[in-house]
């Protein structure tokens, strides 16, 4: 007869096999598996059980402030996932002007909209994270998965819809309502910051350039929400939305 003790003694290989073949796994699956922007991305299409594979493809990069790592007219190679920090997105005029089409934060999937080249230029704002895919690599991956193919369907289908707000925002919105707009927008962005709180990393420049206004208009518009109390600054980069009702009404033309 076999004693729980001999059985336990028994197991034993068995039970570090297991657990060895689970860190493994784990370890296959970095940096997808602990990546912070994942959930908010096109890859939580892919199962936990899958990750492996995705990872295979995963080229993590650093890309310190100020640093390009797309540009226009370059051929596209490569899909881009911001997984850390935030980048502009801009295309440059044959007379060297510059016009901001929009910012990437944590989880934006870029490059999904073009064809041989890139259509647009991205520039870090800040120490910025991403993960390099090979196009025609990640493409078989998409193949095999239909659930991120669905997925990457509907990051085409926000992006046309961000494209016509900003047609909008530009063509029809006041200064006010332009800044408004702006700053509930970025409410939407991933954070750890309290409720209501939001960042701006990028230069008041780069937002006057998105919103098609001048620095000092943007400084008098921050200044009067701030006096009107719709908005309190923590820091340079960190702003409270006090009145959100306030903001969304003035954002719709309603104030």
């Amino acid at each position: 007869m076999v004693s729980n003790a001999d059985q336990k003694y028994s197991r034993g290989p068995e039970m570090t096999t297991l657990r060895a073949r689970q860190q493994s796994a784990l370890r296959g699956a970095e940096p997808c598996a602990s990546c912070g922007a994942r959930y908010s991305s096109v890859c939580a299409a892919i199962e936990e059980k899958d990750l492996v594979r995705l990872a295979a493809l995963a080229v993590p990069m650093s890309v310190p402030a100020g640093r390009t790592f797309i540009t226009e007219g370059d051929p596209a190679e490569h899909f881009f996932n911001v997984t850390a920090g935030t980048a502009k997105l801009f295309k440059l005029l044959p007379d060297g002007r510059r016009q901001i089409t929009g910012f990437a934060t944590m989880g934006t999937f870029l490059g999904l909209a073009v064809s041989s080249s890139y259509a647009f230029s991205a520039e870090a704002v800040d120490d910025a994270q991403v993960c390099r895919f090979s196009r025609p690599r990640l493409r078989e991956l998409i193949d095999d998965f239909p659930a991120m193919e669905r997925r990457l369907l509907d990051v085409a289908s926000n992006e046309l819809v961000a494209a016509q707000e900003q047609m909008l925002l530009l063509g029809r919105k006041t200064a006010r309502e332009r800044v408004a707009s702006f700053l509930l927008a970025r409410e939407s962005c991933v954070s750890t910051l309290p409720e209501g709180h939001i960042l701006l990393p990028m230069a008041r420049t780069d937002i006057a350039d998105y919103l098609g206004l001048t620095v000092e208009t943007i400084s008098r518009t921050l200044t009067r929400l701030r006096a009107e109390r719709l908005i309190d600054m923590v820091s340079p980069t960190e702003i409270v939305l006090s009145n959100h009702a306030a903001l969304e009404e003035l954002a719709a033309g309603m104030s």
